[in-house]
């Protein structure tokens, strides 16, 4: 791979794209939420997950609630990496952990797009990693991207952790997946990547030595949480998973999800299930472009494990779209596509997405949201 500058100046485009798009999804989330009575802080800071993370941050683990179906929707669903920095920045600043965890994902987002950014960079230059930012910030759901969620922080640990296995730096690589393990389930996926990176470098005899460093790195932080979810439970190794089973949640292969399609196509909700099949096929089409492009081999292991694991799992339909958003090298391909358009162009096209999701944003947070 060849060596770029990843200082500031570079990305500052990026990084100006990123802003601008989230800036102009949260002004018209404040301006919806003035129309209709509702509070763009609260709906960004203390509703669904956000709420979890908060209690966490506040009282740590141990909480639960028990529903009369008998499921037992349990606090230690969430890995810990999100209520720490919640806690930490809000005993600096004196916030609420609520308002803390805007800070943090603030900050992760704008890490994130550059991370984003300085891969793309790297394997399609630097128009192309401008524009995959932007596609990445003007997402549908992308006003995630500023909520007291996890998905920014994550997305900003992969992404990093991935630039560095890709430049052949492993202790940054594995540090980076270790901490992405600590933030989401799907840290599996930073994991793998960065192990498929050591095992092709280790075939080519660059870095070994530093490659198996990485790639026992890498796991560590998954271990920890899920072994640790485990001995409180008394679960063991599959302790975890029986708190995700609590909330509904596994992995089915998507038969779930093809039911509750079938579902809607049976009823008065067809056009939902139409858009369904449609979203699902657009997510196999960028991911068969990503396949098509050659993108590196742990791009194409990371990116599988994220679409696989948001389509396939059980429940919580209506989370999919925002599980989807860490699944950023599927931007890449129609990123390199309007790197080609002439400038006028290429802007025009990202701007009428950046408004269509900030309105779509303002919208789902006043409605059904993302659970």
């Amino acid at each position: 791979m060849p060596v770029k500058d990843l200082g500031f100046r570079r990305a500052a485009p990026a990084l100006a794209v990123f802003a601008a798009v989230r800036l102009l999804g949260l002004t018209v989330l404040a301006v919806w939420g003035a129309v209709a009575g509702s509070s763009a802080h609260t709906l960004l800071s203390a509703r669904w997950d956000s709420l979890w993370y908060a209690r966490i941050a506040a009282e740590g683990y141990g909480y639960e609630v028990a529903l009369p179906n008998g499921d037992v929707h349990s606090n230690l669903a969430f890995f810990p990496l999100l209520p720490w920095l919640e806690r930490l920045v809000s005993a600096v600043t004196g916030l609420g952990y609520g308002s803390a965890g805007l800070v943090v994902s603030a900050v992760a987002g704008l890490a994130a797009a550059w991370g984003i950014f300085a891969v793309a960079d790297l394997l399609h230059g630097r128009r192309a990693g401008v524009l995959a930012v932007g596609l990445w910030a003007a997402l549908p759901v992308g006003i995630v991207q500023s909520m007291a969620y996890s998905e920014s922080l994550f997305t900003a640990l992969a992404a990093w952790s991935l630039y560095g296995a890709l430049r052949g730096r492993w202790l940054t690589a594995g540090l980076l997946a270790a901490g992405a393990g600590l933030t989401r389930p799907v840290g599996a996926a930073v994991v793998a990547a960065v192990w498929v990176a050591a095992a092709l470098a280790r075939r080519r005899g660059e870095g070994s030595g530093r490659a198996v460093a990485g790639a026992l790195l890498a796991p560590l932080g998954a271990a920890a949480y899920v072994l640790w979810v485990g001995a409180r439970t008394g679960g063991g190794l599959t302790g975890y998973l029986d708190v995700q089973g609590g909330w509904g949640n596994g992995f089915d292969g998507g038969w779930a999800f093809a039911r509750f399609i079938g579902a809607r196509l049976a009823s008065s909700a067809f056009p939902a299930g139409i858009g369904l099949i449609a979203g699902v096929a657009l997510v196999l089409w960028l991911y068969g472009l990503c396949v098509r492009q050659r993108q590196p081999l742990p791009l194409l292991v990371y990116g599988g494990i994220v679409v696989a694991l948001a389509l396939c799992a059980s429940g919580y339909f209506g989370s999919k779209p925002r599980l989807l958003l860490p699944a950023f090298p599927l931007v890449f391909p129609p990123a390199v596509a309007l790197a080609g358009w002439r400038p006028g162009r290429a802007a025009a096209v990202l701007g009428a997405l950046a408004v269509v999701s900030a309105g779509y944003g303002a919208f789902w947070l006043n409605g059904s949201g993302p659970p």
